[in-house]
């Protein structure tokens, strides 16, 4: 995509990273260039090392000044390509592995960008705290990546998205400068809030170095179940039901089609069948509080008025914490247990909660009439309104085909999206699968602002070019 990097260029970046801060060896660089479902492979001359916010600086400064595009990368956990180099250098956060300071009093702990989110987990721990923002991919994925991407998780409906869960960021802006914005402050009125404008911006208006976090009590009981219902409308019920139950206490609310349950069950070793029968779709759900036993209790009130109210077909509640990770297992292993299935058109969609239920019926009838045939793995947080719509392959059916066909496919789905008030990326943000798409269902005047905002901060578009608008 883009010419030769300037011999010059390479030159000057080798040597404001030093030693162990570059790589031009192919075998070093090529597991950054695949997108872990292998749907995207890229290129680049040049992996940029940097061990300290210093070095970031000076390597953007470098490119800024020559004009030559960066891409930025944290644990390459992303799913819609943006961080797959197609000739840009290549950033790397991975050697910012420094947790700053953990502090109990202020609730926050301060992180660099290639420190993992189960790291983080680690850490608040050790003061006994908790970061209440939980990913499947948490070992591999990055402070950086998390905060860049805006990415949301399990606990959303509680907690709220990345966005909601920083106090502060330290960024290097597209020319070069620092920003040292790794305030603690829970209360800040004097102006434009900066820190929001690089949250979520998939690395377009500066490359993120460090994050100050908000920290939570670690709750004194927690409860897990596994829920079969018969429909997306009783699991809504449910969701209803349970937030009057608790008083807000409701920690997660997953749902699941009973085709992804079997897909694990059948390509995720060691993965049982948590209810006796199978069911149409299953609810993940999870309470906590600081009270000991009152998650325990409430969970069980609310299962008992459930199955009265006959909106819960059977259950199980987990009694050890063995047993509640096989359950969250099954959950998370959703996307990998798809993998030996075939070619699948994904959509990571949001609408509004009260609408799930109408996505569900519209969308799955809209590809029976486009794609007979094809299978339905629907899954993600009804809490929030946030679903992950796969449509895979018939049985037998042929990958390339299939592939053929993903875009007219989506386009469908999405377009149902956007009838029903929603959004096309619900947490993994546009990067370059989805960035000419997303301007479609925005206004000229959204689009103008937006790329105001971004020409102010980066007028020579070296940060990610070809990701957003």
């Amino acid at each position: 995509m883009n010419a030769a990097v300037p011999a010059d260029v390479i030159s000057r970046l080798k040597a404001v990273l030093g030693e162990g801060g570059w790589s031009e060896d192919p075998e070093r660089i090529a597991p950054k260039l695949v997108e872990w479902r292998d749907r995207w492979v890229g290129t680049t001359p040049f992996l940029a090392l940097p061990k300290t916010t210093a070095q970031v600086a000076a390597v953007v400064g470098v490119c800024f000044e020559a004009g030559q595009p960066i891409t930025t990368q944290g644990g390459n956990t992303g799913l819609v390509g943006g961080q797959i180099p197609q000739g840009e250098i290549l950033l790397s956060t991975e050697r910012l592995r420094a947790i700053r300071e953990v502090d109990a009093y202020d609730d926050a702990l301060v992180a660099e960008a290639g420190v993992t989110l189960s790291a983080v987990h680690e850490a608040a721990a050790g003061v006994r705290r908790r970061f209440p923002l939980g990913l499947a991919s948490e070992g591999s994925a990055t402070v950086g990546g998390v905060v860049s991407t805006n990415a949301g998780g399990t606990q959303v409906l509680r907690y709220g998205m990345t966005r909601n869960l920083v106090l502060g960021l330290e960024a290097v802006l597209p020319n070069g400068e620092v920003w040292n914005g790794l305030k603690r402050l829970r209360k800040d009125n004097t102006g434009y809030d900066l820190k929001q404008l690089l949250i979520g911006a998939e690395g377009t208006l500066g490359v993120v170095t460090a994050a100050a976090l908000k920290l939570f009590p670690v709750m004194a009981s927690r409860a897990v179940a596994m829920i079969g219902v018969a429909t997306p409308e009783a699991a809504l019920e449910l969701l209803s039901r349970a937030k009057d139950e608790t008083g807000g206490a409701v920690e997660a609310f997953e749902l699941m089609g009973r085709l992804g349950v079997e897909f694990a069950l059948r390509n995720i070793a060691g993965t049982r069948d948590p209810l006796g029968e199978p069911h149409p779709w299953y609810v993940l759900a999870e309470f906590s509080s600081g009270e000991p036993g009152s998650a325990e209790a409430a969970m069980e009130r609310f299962l008992a008025a459930g199955l009265e109210a006959e909106l819960v077909r059977d259950a199980v509640v987990a009694q050890t914490e063995a047993q509640s990770k096989a359950l969250w297992a099954i959950r998370e292993n959703q996307s990998p247990a798809q993998k030996p299935e075939g070619a699948t058109w994904k959509h990571d969609i949001a609408v509004p909660v009260s609408k799930v239920p109408a996505f569900l019926a519209e969308a799955t009838a809209a590809m029976a009439a486009f794609a007979p045939g094809a299978r339905i793995a629907a899954f993600g947080h009804v809490g929030d309104g946030n679903i992950h719509y796969d449509v895979l392959r018939p049985d037998g059916g042929v990958d390339a085909e299939h592939a053929a066909r993903r875009d007219a496919g989506s386009r469908i789905v999405h377009d149902i999206v956007a009838r029903l008030e929603g959004s096309i990326s619900a947490e993994h943000g546009l990067g370059s699968m989805k960035t000419a798409e997303g301007a479609r269902y925005k206004s000229e005047t959204e689009l103008a602002a937006q790329r105001a905002i971004r020409h102010a901060l980066d007028p020579r578009r070296i940060l990610n070019p070809r990701v957003l608008f």
